[in-house]
């Protein structure tokens, strides 16, 4: 097969990128090693920048979102057992964000991809990019027991942390950078009406988060040890500790009931650069990990795929300044959103070896952001999201 990209990992930036290149008539082909029902399964983030948001919107993915999707604008931190700070984020910043569910995102674009017949290869196994670092570059991948290739002008790894992508960038060219938090969040899924807003909660038992996936269907969260299984907690036990971290007001209007998911994910920030190696590009969380604190996963993903569309679109129009600046433009992003979701981590977290007094500065830094205008400027703009570059602010 001959292509013009080749895109690896049928994701939210896979599949986006597929997306905005259709659109604009680039040649492509998207390899995914899962099945299709296995992508749509995954229970994932649904807090969306507003730069998201118009980016979707742009590539006719909006409808959907508009329907069912949460506007929200306020960021509100509970602190001290039953204190509450809420931060308008448009009267801060001049913009809101939406609830809307990854897993929803998934299947709009699948949708949009049915609808423009894309070219999509669902349990391609043995994915491996290859001659990436010459003019022909090609992908090897096995089809339903058939060894297949595609030729193509760039590879675009948009599969994940485990895919093959990031590791074809040799070890000596490579430079990752870690850090893991020693806790994880239990998180549960209730086909319940959500807390009317969303709601983190430092407490000296530890953090929880109130949010949302639709009018009736909640997710909530508890921080635990990641020594625990979720055979540890049944539903009673997490309702009662979820109570025990937020004001009474809040708990009182939450409505219990049976989880249908529940889950422990770990917290880490991961970082890979560069992000293009030769004719490979890399997205999303193939790149790139933050913890679900900022909610800045999909939509660094969105970002990535947003430069990346535009750096293929230009170079079949004769510009390659954006394919040059892309792996320095996106990292600025990347880390930007790192520095912010560490930020908040260590704001709303309850470490192993936190004293007292660490636990009454964490109080005192969110009582600042209370009577500080110019705190809350800073923080909205970063939750809700910065600017997307062009390549004259590079």
């Amino acid at each position: 097969m001959r292509t013009q990209v080749a895109i690896i990992g049928a994701g939210p930036a896979g599949m986006l990128l597929s997306r905005i290149l259709g659109r604009a008539g680039v040649e492509h082909i998207v390899l995914e090693r899962q099945t299709r029902d296995h992508v749509l399964g995954r229970i994932r983030a649904g807090v969306l920048e507003w730069g998201t948001v118009e980016t979707l919107r742009d590539h006719g993915l909006g409808a959907r979102m508009d329907r069912e999707g949460h506007v929200h604008e306020t960021i509100n931190i509970a602190w001290r057992g039953q204190e509450l700070l809420s931060v308008d984020t448009h009267d801060r910043v001049g913009k809101r964000m939406m609830a809307y569910g990854q897993t929803n995102i998934q299947e709009d674009l699948y949708e949009a991809a049915d609808a423009s017949g894309a070219e999509i290869f669902f349990e391609a196994s043995d994915v491996q990019p290859n001659g990436v670092t010459t003019d022909s570059p090609w992908v090897s991948f096995t089809h339903g027991g058939v060894g297949q290739r595609i030729d193509c002008d760039f590879v675009a790894g948009c599969d994940g942390f485990h895919g093959a992508s990031r590791l074809t960038i040799p070890e000596s060219v490579r430079r990752e950078y870690e850090k893991v938090c020693p806790f994880g969040w239990l998180g549960i899924l209730s086909e319940t009406p959500p807390l009317p807003i969303l709601m983190y909660a430092n407490h000296e038992r530890g953090f929880a988060l109130c949010s949302m996936r639709n009018p009736m269907l909640s997710r909530y969260y508890v921080q635990c040890s990641m020594e625990d299984t979720v055979d540890d907690w049944s539903d009673d036990r997490f309702w009662n500790e979820l109570f025990a971290r937020i004001p009474n007001e809040q708990a009182d209007q939450i409505q219990t009931g049976p989880s249908i998911e529940k889950s422990i994910a770990p917290l880490r920030s991961f970082v890979s650069e560069p992000m293009r190696y030769g004719n490979l590009f890399l997205a999303g969380d193939a790149a790139h990990i933050v913890p679900p604190t900022g909610a800045k996963g999909l939509n660094l993903a969105v970002s990535d795929v947003r430069y990346l569309s535009r750096a293929f679109v230009s170079h079949y129009q004769g510009d390659d300044r954006y394919l040059e600046s892309y792996s320095e433009m996106a990292l600025r992003r990347v880390w930007g959103a790192m520095r912010f979701s560490w930020w908040l981590t260590l704001l709303l977290h309850r470490f192993p070896d936190q004293t007292d007094f660490d636990q009454r500065a964490q109080e005192q830094e969110i009582s600042y952001l209370a009577g500080s205008e110019a705190a809350q400027i800073a923080m909205s703009e970063q939750y809700v999201g910065l600017p997307y570059e062009d390549q004259e602010d590079a």
